[in-house]
């Protein structure tokens, strides 16, 4: 047996994993975050940790430096998240790169659980359910709904991946191109849709389990909402074509009664998430139309 409690035959058929966290001013939520890592069910001799602070003017860092050797911590100074995933891509050793976020807490079984599907080969990357933290106010519970995991992989057209629960071989991460940290926000959307382009498809783990910090006024509801329009702007300008593609597919799918189920929509929600949804999807609204005025702004 290793120090895991895995015997010798189950550590040998575990791919080696590396979890890669990107940290900015995370000193609230990132105790909870690392002890949860540091208590994965999987094979220590085939685990490696990597948190990348990413900047941190907070205590981050301090409390990074506490864990010692249970995991490895790298520095980059370039500002986003897909920047510090970078750097923890191009340290990592692991044949699995997974990530989550730094306001995340994974399930002993999380990473056992991301790994499965990638056996298949044209899998591209594996994504599992995303939960609120608990407890949870009515806010922070419908906010599993924004981050429902299998919608977005199974139901959306194009389909994407969230980068606080996903998992790829760190192989086929490196032939399609790592994040592109010219986009502060929606690199994991950009790296999935590069990746269906290179033939590879998406695969949802439900047992795969993240409780996220989920936003917990309708303020903050509404801002996220912003966030999420304001850059998603860019991103859909960058693979317009392909999405155009993408849903004519889909349109001529569904007319010969075959193809993707189609995302539910949000009319059929009991009265309290469609006064949530109105509030986030105006967010949304507010933010495409800010990122539209600064780009007609910018080509002036």
């Amino acid at each position: 047996m290793n120090a895991a409690g895995n015997s010798d035959a189950d550590a040998a058929d575990l791919p080696s994993a590396s979890v890669v966290v990107a940290v900015y001013n995370a000193a609230a939520t990132l105790r909870a975050c690392i002890d949860s890592l540091v208590q994965l069910d999987y094979p220590r001799g085939r685990l490696e940790l990597l948190c990348v602070d990413n900047a941190s003017t907070d205590a981050s860092a301090r409390i990074l430096a506490g864990y010692g050797d249970r995991l490895t911590v790298l520095r980059e100074s370039r500002r986003g998240p897909a920047a510090a995933r970078n750097c923890g891509l191009r340290a990592c050793r692991g044949e699995v790169a997974a990530f989550t976020d730094a306001d995340c807490i994974v399930d002993p079984a999380w990473l056992r659980a991301l790994i499965g599907p990638l056996a298949e080969p044209r899998v591209g990357v594996v994504g599992g359910k995303i939960l609120s933290r608990r407890p949870a106010n009515a806010v922070e519970r419908f906010g599993e709904r924004i981050h429902d995991h299998e919608r977005a992989l199974t139901m959306q057209n194009p389909p994407y991946a969230i980068t606080m629960n996903w998992a790829s071989r760190r192989s086929v991460i490196e032939a399609v191109g790592l994040f592109n940290d010219e986009l502060p926000r929606c690199s994991d959307v950009d790296l999935s849709y590069r990746m269906l382009q290179q033939g590879y498809r998406l695969a949802y783990a439900p047992a795969a389990i993240v409780y996220h910090r989920n936003e917990r006024t309708p303020w903050g509801l509404m801002c996220e909402g912003y966030v999420h329009g304001y850059h998603a702007v860019k991103v859909l300008a960058l693979h317009a074509q392909f999405i155009d593609r993408m849903r004519v597919a889909a349109a001529t799918a569904r007319a010969a009664g075959s193809g993707m189920r189609r995302a539910a929509p949000h009319a059929g929600s009991a009265w309290p998430d469609r006064f949530w949804w109105a509030l986030f999807n105006l967010g949304k609204r507010i933010g495409r139309l800010h990122a539209s005025l600064a780009t007609a702004h910018a080509t002036r």
